[in-house]
C-alpha cells in the first residue's frame, strides 16, 4: 500500500483520532519494520469508536499482535 494511502486511512471521523494517528504515522512509521508497517494498515481496520477506546486505555484489543503496537503508539502520543 502506497504511503498516501496509509495516511489518508489515518484521518478518521474523530478529531482526536486524526491527531494521535497521523502524527505516529508521520514520526514513525518509516522507522517500523515492514511486518509492523501491516499491522499498523491492519490496525487501522478498526472502527474509530474502538481505537479511541484502545488509545485511551479505555479497553484493550481482543487480538493479542496489536498489544505491543498499541503500546508504542501510546509511548509515541504521550511522549511528545
Amino acid at each position: 500500500m502506497e504511503k498516501n494511502q496509509i495516511r489518508w486511512q489515518c484521518r478518521r471521523g474523530m478529531l482526536e483520532l486524526d491527531l494521535l494517528l497521523l502524527r505516529y504515522f508521520e514520526n514513525c512509521f518509516e522507522g517500523l519494520t515492514e511486518s509492523n508497517q501491516q499491522l499498523f494498515i491492519e490496525f487501522l481496520q478498526e472502527s474509530d469508536q474502538t481505537l479511541y477506546q484502545w488509545l485511551m486505555g479505555q479497553s484493550q484489543p481482543n487480538e493479542p499482535k496489536f498489544l505491543s503496537l498499541l503500546q508504542n503508539i501510546r509511548d509515541h502520543i504521550w511522549k511528545v
